[in-house]
């Protein structure tokens, strides 16, 4: 009989379950979009109750589209959306608020008022990420101070914190009925709270954002048996084995388990992660200190990460807010109308500029427009956004390794687009590599799930499933290329300095 593994992908826009085989290909899937919910400028919230409703539902659709059960099954991986803070309470499983997204800036007068005292680096040196609205434990903090009776339950022990993988499997392993409260180290130095030293949270840390210890789940490593999936569920009895958080995933999917290897996600963000080994590199660039994995007992692995916080959510941008396109694929084609940009560079800062520049006050701008504009140079300009922004991560990274990349591996939802992947090549002047399998999120939750069970061996035996299906050679002139590069620049400048006490 053979056997698989399903992973749980819990995005931000969507949730899907994908099972795979021993090969590394997709079986099946199952996929739910959820609501994306904007209370106020700035804000962005899901309904985490809506989330664990929709994975109920896809885990049922992939199993039914391959005629499979839980019999069929040996492991469940979950990758998740990152950052993304789910509080609830214990007791009844019901959260106290709803998710607040990694997006959200709600929180700026938080980082401000902790800021105040030893600036934005304050915790860097020990959790490797300066204070920012998109790390969790703001957002826990807003939520404590903010939802009546929130902060009396947490200091009573009746309330629980987690990322979405904490929500997802506590839920699974049984919630109210000795659900598993856990994460993974990928998701917990996301948070400001831990030590990448000693990977456990720190207690100082918590205690200057007023943050009860018995709210943190248990950190675990990446891939281990956490506990089993409740008995009145589809895949029950089946074990919960692996954890990644989205980005570690990719690369986890990737197979960039060597020192140096690197990958770039194009999803509703852009994540660039360097392996840097078992070594903590603090960056120099404006990049993030994170754990890329660890597997069971064996040492973390540590990484560098380049955040982009809109890439592909600028194209929805487009279709929903702008009714430009009525569907993701149609820029491509509308860009392809025009010969160039025109002139037109469009810098995404709906919520602040991430990895390099870390300017929470930075917003969104179109420059460069004329009467000779139209759409289709709008639309390409949005698709250049993405490479040019990923070109400036990928500086830094060369810079804090001192070693310069020679090829991109490249996944996610906007790796399809052929336009975007040519001038990705282009303006980084290097080759990009699309792998035959782009699901390389969820594959990565997988791989973490199945060597936790002895599905695979070992990391070797994995990097043996990655396999290329698509290069592209840069073609722009250097020249050109620097012009562009200089050009984009100037755009980010004049998106800066626009929020101050009477712009929110």
């Amino acid at each position: 009989m053979s056997q698989y593994v399903i992973a749980i992908d819990q995005g931000t826009t969507s949730s899907r379950a994908i099972v795979f085989d021993h090969d590394g290909n997709i079986v099946s899937s199952g996929q739910l979009e959820h609501e994306q919910i904007f209370p106020k400028a700035g804000w962005v919230e899901h309904n985490a109750t809506e989330i664990w409703n929709n994975l109920r539902e896809v885990i049922g659709t992939a199993l039914a589209q391959a005629n499979l059960t839980r019999h069929d099954i040996v492991a469940v991986g979950i990758t998740n959306q990152r950052e993304t803070a789910v509080v609830w309470d214990k007791n009844t499983g019901v959260p106290v608020y709803n998710a607040i997204v990694w997006q959200d800036t709600r929180t700026q007068s938080i980082v401000d008022e902790l800021a105040a005292d030893g600036g934005v680096e304050r915790f860097k040196a020990k959790v490797g990420l300066p204070l920012a609205t998109y790390f969790s434990g703001t957002k826990i903090k807003w939520i404590l101070d903010n939802v009546d009776g929130a902060r009396e339950k947490a200091e009573a022990g009746d309330l629980l914190f987690g990322n979405t993988d904490s929500w997802v499997t506590w839920n699974l392993t049984g919630g109210t009925d000795g659900g598993v409260h856990i994460t993974d180290v990928t998701n917990a130095s996301r948070t400001l709270f831990m030590d990448l030293e000693t990977l456990q949270w720190d207690d100082e840390i918590l205690g200057i954002f007023g943050v009860p210890k018995s709210m943190m789940p248990t950190i675990k490593s990446s891939s281990e048996v956490y506990g089993t999936v409740h008995g009145s569920q589809l895949l029950r009895e089946v074990p919960v084995a692996g954890i990644l958080g989205d980005q570690q995933a990719a690369t986890f999917g990737q197979a960039a388990f060597e020192k140096g290897g690197a990958k770039n996600t194009y999803g509703t963000g852009n994540f660039l992660i360097v392996n840097t080994g078992e070594e903590i590199i603090h960056s120099k660039n404006g990049l993030l200190t994170t754990v890329c994995y660890q597997l069971g007992d064996a040492k973390p692995v540590y990484a560098l990460e380049g955040s982009i916080a809109v890439t592909g959510s600028l194209i929805q941008w487009l279709r929903d807010n702008l009714g430009m396109i009525k569907s993701a694929p149609e820029v491509e084609e509308l860009a392809k109308t025009v010969e160039d940009n025109g002139g037109v560079y469009i810098v995404p800062a709906f919520s602040g500029l991430f990895a390099p520049y870390w300017r929470p006050d930075a917003r969104g701008a179109i420059v460069g427009l004329t009467r000779f504009v139209n759409k289709g140079h709008v639309a390409r300009a949005a698709l250049e956004a993405t490479a040019f922004q990923t070109r400036e991560v990928l500086d830094a990274a060369n810079a804090d390794s001192g070693v310069d990349m020679e090829d991109l591996r490249v996944d996610g939802g906007m790796v399809a687009n052929d336009a975007l992947m040519q001038f990705q090549a282009d303006i980084l002047g290097i080759p990009v590599i699309r792998p035959k399998v782009t699901e390389t999120t969820a594959l990565g939750a997988a791989y973490a799930a199945g060597l936790a069970v002895g599905f695979w061996k070992d990391t070797d035996e994995l990097a043996t499933n990655w396999s290329e299906d698509k290069r592209w050679e840069p073609k722009m002139d250097p020249a050109e290329r620097d012009r562009q590069m200089r050009l984009w620049k100037k755009a980010v400048t004049k998106s800066m300095d626009w929020v101050d006490d009477d712009v929110k």
